[in-house]
């Protein structure tokens, strides 16, 4: 069985919100919080790209 290993959004600073990613040998994407571990989200990488391109743009003040 495989271990992920989850890596620490670097944009989530010092603080106790915490982002951590993980990447598996088959392509997929984890997500999960620090205040809730057990939740985790699982996307494709190119679902997540578009995720975040529109989380950019929405939030850009043009």
């Amino acid at each position: 069985m495989h271990t992920i290993h989850w890596q620490k959004s670097t944009y989530s600073g010092d603080g106790s919100n915490c982002v951590y990613v993980a990447a598996t040998p088959t392509g997929t994407v984890h997500l999960r919080e620090s205040d809730e571990p057990e939740t985790i989200l699982t996307t494709a990488p190119a679902a997540l790209k578009s995720l975040i391109r529109a989380l950019k743009t929405s939030t850009d003040p043009q």
